[in-house]
């Protein structure tokens, strides 16, 4: 048990990172392209969202080559079909 607890506080602390990662850049980005993001709004974020996370399944581990080291943000007009 005490196993399964470690590797959950690991998943957690992965999540967190991954999540604080991506958000400073969608927010970064936002700022750039002229939209007024507050620093109040951005202190209400939160980086425990999961529902972008798939715990069941298969996982590679090799990093892909991404230039800046982040995955390139979507366009907000865009869905999760294309």
């Amino acid at each position: 048990m005490e196993d399964q607890i470690g590797a959950l506080g690991l998943v957690l602390n992965a999540l967190v990172l991954f999540n604080t990662r991506y958000m400073d850049a969608a927010v970064q980005q936002l700022r750039e392209d002229g939209f007024d993001v507050r620093d109040e709004g951005v202190a209400r974020l939160s980086p425990f969202a999961r529902h972008h996370v798939n715990m069941l399944g298969r996982y590679s581990f090799q990093l892909p080559d991404l230039p800046g080291g982040l995955r390139p943000l979507r366009a907000p007009d865009t869905t999760d079909d294309a």
